[in-house]
């Protein structure tokens, strides 16, 4: 979808509407085949991950926004804006207050959220929902940590994505309390 790896030149590239044509037909064919209540979709139009920019990442995010509200999906779960390239949570005068209030479905925001930013988003109306990613795997006990405002885990990047199913993935501790 996005205009800078996008270079068709067919009803699929060009215009922000053609870009965006594949991903609603796909999720259309998908919610014609399993319903709505059960389609989600997750978007990323502020990242930058492997040269993937968009020239106009706000437009991007509300088009696709508003065209799901077609379909009735269940959710929309879109990364901040403040996470830009892998790992770099920064401030931005970005925000994805415009594609929440476009979308009218469940609403997930995702990206560098701690408990306070996350607690903050969904009061602040934001976000419906918060997805916590590297926090949840370094801390399977997230939510009880969240509860008692306990210390997390740090997560350790260099074992993310490797082939080794222990190392990263499910050898971090669980919180311990006494009964």
């Amino acid at each position: 979808m996005k205009d800078q790896v996008n270079d068709r030149t067919d009803e699929y590239g060009g215009s922000l509407e053609n870009r965006c044509r594949f991903t609603l037909e796909i999720v259309e064919a998908v919610v014609n085949e399993i319903g709505a209540d059960k389609v989600g979709i997750r978007l990323s139009p502020f990242a930058d991950y492997m040269e993937s920019a968009d020239s106009d990442p706000k437009a991007l995010g509300l088009y696709m926004s508003k065209s799901l509200n077609k379909y009735g999906i269940l959710y929309c779960h879109v990364v901040e804006p403040r996470m830009k390239t892998a790992g770099d949570k920064s401030e931005t005068p970005d925000s994805l207050l415009p594609m929440r209030e476009a979308f009218k479905g469940t609403f997930i925001a995702a990206g560098g959220f701690d408990r306070e930013d996350g607690n903050n988003a969904v009061a602040e109306g934001r976000a419906d929902l918060v997805a916590y990613g590297r926090l949840f795997l370094a801390n399977p006990d997230l939510p009880k940590r969240f509860e008692l405002n306990a210390p997390l885990n740090k997560y350790n990047r260099e074992t993310f994505y490797t082939s080794d199913p222990v190392i990263g993935y499910t050898d971090y501790p669980f919180l311990e309390t006494t009964a």
